[in-house]
């Protein structure tokens, strides 16, 4: 397994490490799955957790990088761990994989890697409106109710949002920045499984 991954510059490092801060605003305690093939590095992150068996209701957060050269590694670290390595990276796009290995139930659910068919398109700015939407309520929530809020977020974020995409969807686009103004996001489905492809990167719900 490749013990230090090189993106193609700082800037590809840094955009990492932004991409991983947003991700951690979710959750100060969160993973971030680490795939490496040749040279393509997968980043994936965890935005809603599922429930039951099938895991229904999981919503997943992946962007993809250049890697000046090939490695292999498939690995869940703590964000913190990423953050700390790309806020110190030297000018150069290197980083060091972190020794701690990090607990993600979601990391065990796979989307599929070949079988999408196009579903159609929806504006970013539609999902961005339904993210903000579903913010103020959850947050209202939160201070009215505490922890017993986590029945409304769940109603909130499962019910259907712009396009006929499921909120929680949306949030994920929007909290992790894959949303460009003005621009479309195209929808795939394979199986129970849904991708949004947006400007920034993709989220893949099921």
């Amino acid at each position: 397994m490749s013990e230090v991954l090189r993106l193609v510059d700082a800037a590809a490092l840094g955009d990492l490490g932004r991409y991983a801060a947003r991700a951690r605003a979710l959750d100060e305690q969160g993973a971030i799955r680490l795939q490496a093939s040749g040279e393509v590095l997968a980043a994936w992150v965890g935005v809603l957790p599922g429930s039951g068996i099938l895991a229904e209701g999981t919503v997943l957060g992946l962007r993809t990088f250049a890697l000046a050269e090939p490695a292999a590694c498939d690995v869940v670290v703590p964000l913190g761990a990423v953050t700390d390595r790309t806020a110190r990276h030297g000018g150069t796009g290197d980083l060091s994989l972190p020794p701690t290995r990090a607990l993600a139930p979601w990391s065990a659910v796979t989307p599929p890697r070949s079988g999408w068919e196009p579903a159609g398109e929806v504006a970013a700015d539609g999902l961005a409106d339904s993210a903000r939407t579903g913010l103020v309520e959850v947050g209202a929530a939160v201070r009215e109710r505490g922890a017993a809020a986590g029945f409304v977020r769940d109603r909130v974020w499962a019910r259907e949002a712009a396009g006929g995409v499921r909120a929680g969807g949306a949030f994920a686009a929007f909290s992790l920045g894959f949303l460009a103004p003005g621009s479309t996001v195209r929808v795939f489905r394979a199986n129970r499984w849904t991708r949004l492809t947006c400007a920034g990167g993709h989220v893949l719900m099921r």
